[in-house]
């Protein structure tokens, strides 16, 4: 049967599909040359350092002690700029382990019993601020000292570009989660997959448009009654986390923006829970249709022995204006319903954050001189809020004490 739309359209006009992937093409190719002027191929990116004032707060020590070990060249020697001592985040640890005497330990990583945080960041609908939440998240933990392990599970690989990689150009084939979890022969270790990164106990797992294969491969596998043991697909994120669990505290996952096996699979190897809300009715009316999908489809999964027994589970509003009335109002009214499960701090629309992202950063990266003071510190601050609490929840799972 001919095609009628093909007999009209315009000879020069190609095929939608043709026009996407040379639009992508070149799209790609300029956001490659756009990464080499910001990152030169012989440069890597590089975490800025570290004032002596900054260094005290993140270990949790006075200025002047920090100075005073300086002066007595205990511990590491930091460098100085323009007659100030600047410490790196490697050195910052190495000042911690210096520190640590006796009974007061200034390095934070899990001991004992303390079990493996797995911490899933999601929601089902994109621009919640997501990616930007479990980035900062993974970063503030590894500035305070804890080894993390951050997981791009989102094909769009968001995260996986704030730490410097372009997943179309820096990873290839199998160097995914998807490598790890893939049902074939091809499956692989997740310790080969891992990449360091440049901030000090940080790891990372990147995502690519690969991750996608797993939505395609698990309903075949399902429908495999050869292969039933393959079928639990809501273990396979657990089991790749295990290989590797003794050296990390926590695990950030950013989810993808809907729900299907691979969320699935994390939600199930996660012992915390943190859900963005962007504070509009929009947004929240589209995440109560994810929560009703999600608790009938884990209903099932759960049923089938699937692990849905969490340390804590937590809303965030995210991408709040304070000066928003109808938003200030969403968020009494989420307050008013879900009590406690709602963080108490918020996470501020603030253009700190996106001028950062024009370079690749975050606010954490981002030095303070490169941008306007005010809006740079109050940006920190409400990041600083969050993850604060968030720390929070991860002791009271170690049972450790307040501080």
């Amino acid at each position: 049967m001919p095609n009628v739309a093909a007999e009209f359209r315009p000879d020069a006009l190609p095929a939608f599909d043709e026009t996407i992937w040379e639009d992508s093409q070149a799209l790609g190719s300029q956001l490659q040359v756009l990464r080499e002027r910001l990152f030169p191929p012989e440069a890597k990116k590089e975490l800025r350092t570290f004032s002596t004032g900054e260094a005290a707060k993140l270990i949790g020590v006075t200025e002047s002690y920090i100075r005073n070990l300086a002066s007595g060249e205990e511990g590491p020697v930091p460098e100085k700029q323009n007659g100030r001592r600047r410490y790196s985040l490697d050195q910052i640890n190495e000042l911690r382990r210096h520190l640590t005497k006796g009974k007061t330990s200034y390095v934070p990583s899990r001991q004992g019993d303390e079990h493996l945080q797995v911490i899933a960041v999601t929601n089902f609908k994109g621009g919640s601020g997501k990616t930007t939440t479990a980035t900062h998240l993974a970063q503030f933990l590894a500035l305070r000292g804890y080894r993390t392990l951050a997981v791009d599970l989102d094909p769009q690989a968001s995260m996986s570009a704030l730490f410097g990689y372009q997943p179309e150009f820096d990873v290839a084939d199998n160097q995914t989660l998807y490598g790890a979890i893939r049902y074939d022969e091809e499956r692989r270790p997740l310790l080969e997959i891992v990449r360091k990164t440049y901030f000090s106990g940080l790891d990372l797992v990147p995502g690519n448009l690969e991750l996608h294969e797993f939505e395609h491969d698990t309903p075949r596998v399902l429908a495999d009654e050869e292969r039933e043991a393959d079928g639990f697909f809501f273990m396979r994120v657990a089991a790749a986390l295990s290989e590797v669990a003794d050296d990390y505290d926590v695990v950030v996952i950013d989810c993808p923006p809907q729900l299907g096996f691979l969320t699935m699979s994390a939600l199930c190897a996660s012992s915390g829970v943190l859900i963005t809300v962007h504070p509009q009715m929009l947004d929240v009316a589209s995440m109560n249709q994810f929560l009703a999908m999600t608790s009938q489809l884990l209903s099932v999964v759960r049923n089938a022995g699937g692990n849905l027994e969490y340390d804590w589970m937590r809303y965030l509003i995210t991408r709040h204006e304070p000066n928003d009335g109808p938003q200030n109002q969403i968020v009494a009214f989420l307050r008013n319903l879900f009590g406690t499960r709602v963080l108490t701090p918020v996470m501020v629309k603030s253009t700190a954050v996106s001028d950062a992202g024009l370079s690749k950063q975050t606010v954490y990266e981002a030095p303070r001189e490169s941008m306007h003071r005010q809006t740079y510190d109050r940006a920190v601050e409400a990041m600083d809020s969050v993850n604060a609490d968030i720390e929070k929840l991860i002791h009271a799972a170690w049972r450790r004490p307040s501080k």
